[in-house]
C-alpha cells in the first residue's frame, strides 16, 4: 500500500509545495529548521488573521478567541487587531494576555473553579464578561462585590447535548464538570440569584457543547435549546461556546468557521431569536490548528519485523494530544514533499515511554532516513498549550511566518530555564 503526497488542504494556507522544501508565508521551512533548530512549531499569520477576521465577521460584537487552544502575547494581539476578544480560564492566561497589552474591556473570564484572587482581578479590571460557572462562585461574588462596583457576566449553562466527539472532550451533556444543569432547574435557580445581586448585570446565557465537532446539527440543537430556555429573560446575549473541528488527517472535511457562522445565523432566524440578541462564539482550534506545523528531526530508523519505527526528537512533551485522545496526524518529509509515501511507519518521540507516539499510523517516502526534517501538519492547537517538560524536555520554540520573513514570538527552552525553580 501506498499514500500519495500530502494533500494540499491539510497544509497551512500560504503553503507552497516545491521540488525539494515547503515554504510558508514566502519563508523555506527546511531553513527555518537550520535557523531555530527542532522540534519548531511554525504559524502562518496570514491563515491566523484571516480566520480571526472570518470569526470577528461571523458573529457579533464579544466573540473571543479561546486562548486555551494558543496562547503567546504575539497571538493575543494578533487576535484583538483582527476584531476579537480573548477568553482565558486561569490568572496564568490573564496575566499573559493583560502583558501583551489587551484591554481588560477585550476580555472574558472562565474557569470552573475560580479562585477569589482571580474572582477579585476580574472585578477590580472590569473584564468584559465574566462567566459564572457554580453556586460558590456566587456565593464568593456576594462576598467580594463592593457596593458601587459592577460586574457583566453570563451565566454557563448545560443544555443536556451529547456531541458526536471523545467523551474528554464533551461539556455539553448533564455530567459535566462545567456549567448550570438548565433540566435540573439549577441554571433557573442561578439566574434568580445572580439577579439578586446589586452591581451584576446577567447580559444571557453561555454554553460549549464539546470539541473537534464535524456536524454542526449540535450548535443548532443548542440554539434550540437556548432560545426556549431564556425566551422570557429579555437577555441580550447568547453565546454558543466553541468547538468547531478540523480536518486532521487525509479525508476528513469539516466546516469553515464561515460556513459555521452562516448556520448559526440561519438557526437564529429560525428560531425566532430576538435580531437584536448578539450572538457571540469562542472559537479556538478553528482559528490556529491548521495555520500551525511542527518540524522535527528524525534521530533513529528501527526496522523490525512487524513495523517500522522513526524516532524524533520531540514527543508528547510538544504535542500530547495522540497519547490523550488517540488523536490522528499526518507526515511528510520536507525535503521529498512531492513523492508519493509509500513506506508505513509508526512515528514516535525521544521519551521514556511506549505509549510516546506522534502518529501511530504515518505514510513517509522509503528515503527518509535519519537526520531527515519531517512535519507533521495542523498542530496548530493544543501542542504548544498542553507542552510540559516530561524527562526534562525544553519546550520548542515558535516562529509566526508571513511575506517572506520570519519572526520568533517563543524561544526554546533552555536547561537553565529548567532548573530556575530550585532553591537548593
Amino acid at each position: 500500500m501506498t499514500s500519495g503526497p500530502l494533500p494540499s488542504y491539510l497544509l497551512p494556507d500560504t503553503a507552497e509545495v516545491l521540488d525539494a522544501d515547503v515554504e510558508v508565508g514566502g519563508v523555506s521551512l527546511l531553513e527555518l529548521a537550520r535557523t531555530f533548530g527542532t522540534p519548531l512549531f511554525v504559524y502562518d499569520e496570514v491563515a491566523l488573521i484571516e480566520r480571526c477576521q472570518a470569526a470577528a465577521k461571523s458573529f457579533d460584537d464579544g466573540v473571543a478567541f479561546a486562548s486555551k487552544s494558543f496562547l503567546c502575547g504575539a497571538m493575543a494581539r494578533l487576535a484583538v487587531e483582527n476584531g476579537l476578544c480573548i477568553d482565558v480560564a486561569t490568572e496564568g492566561e490573564l496575566d499573559v494576555v493583560l502583558r501583551a497589552g489587551v484591554s481588560p474591556e477585550r476580555i472574558v473570564v472562565h474557569g470552573n473553579n475560580k479562585s477569589v484572587t482571580e474572582i477579585t482581578r476580574a472585578i477590580d479590571l472590569r473584564v468584559h464578561r465574566l462567566i459564572i460557572d457554580s453556586f460558590d462562585e456566587i456565593v464568593k461574588i456576594q462576598q467580594i462585590l463592593k457596593p458601587g462596583e459592577t460586574l457583566s457576566c453570563l451565566i454557563r449553562v448545560t443544555p443536556g447535548i451529547e456531541a458526536h466527539t471523545h467523551e474528554f472532550v464533551r461539556t455539553g451533556q448533564e455530567d459535566s464538570k462545567f456549567g448550570f444543569s438548565i433540566a435540573s432547574g439549577d441554571a433557573r435557580r442561578a439566574i434568580d440569584l445572580l439577579r439578586a445581586v446589586p452591581g451584576v448585570t446577567l447580559h444571557g446565557v453561555h454554553a460549549h457543547i464539546g470539541s473537534q465537532i464535524f456536524d454542526t446539527v449540535g450548535f443548532d440543537e443548542e440554539l434550540q435549546v437556548l432560545a426556549n430556555f431564556t425566551k422570557d429573560d429579555s437577555f441580550d446575549e447568547l453565546c454558543i461556546g466553541g468547538g468547531l473541528g478540523v480536518a486532521y488527517v487525509e479525508g476528513e472535511k469539516a466546516p469553515s468557521i464561515s460556513e459555521w457562522g452562516a448556520m448559526v445565523r440561519q438557526s437564529v432566524q429560525r428560531l425566532g431569536i430576538d435580531q437584536k440578541t448578539r450572538i457571540t462564539a469562542e472559537p479556538g482550534r478553528a482559528i490556529v490548528a491548521q495555520a500551525g506545523i511542527t518540524l522535527y528531526e528524525v534521530g533513529v530508523v528501527k526496522e523490525l519485523t512487524m513495523r517500522t519505527y522513526v524516532a524524533v526528537n520531540g514527543g508528547m512533551s510538544d504535542n500530547p494530544r495522540p497519547v490523550l485522545y488517540g488523536s490522528g496526524y499526518e507526515a511528510f518529509d520536507l525535503s521529498r514533499p512531492g513523492l508519493a509515501r509509500d513506506r508505513e511507519v509508526r512515528i514516535v518521540g525521544k521519551h521514556c515511554e511506549s505509549g510516546d507516539v506522534l502518529v501511530d499510523q504515518a505514510w513517509l517516502p522509503s528515503a527518509t532516513t535519519v537526520g531527515d526534517i519531517i512535519a507533521t501538519p495542523v498542530t496548530g492547537a493544543y501542542g504548544y498549550s498542553m507542552a510540559s517538560n516530561y524527562n526534562r524536555v525544553p519546550r520548542p520554540a515558535v516562529v509566526f511566518v508571513k511575506d517572506g520573513k520570519s519572526r520568533l514570538v517563543l524561544r526554546r527552552e533552555t536547561l537553565e530555564d529548567l532548573v530556575n525553580l530550585e532553591v537548593e
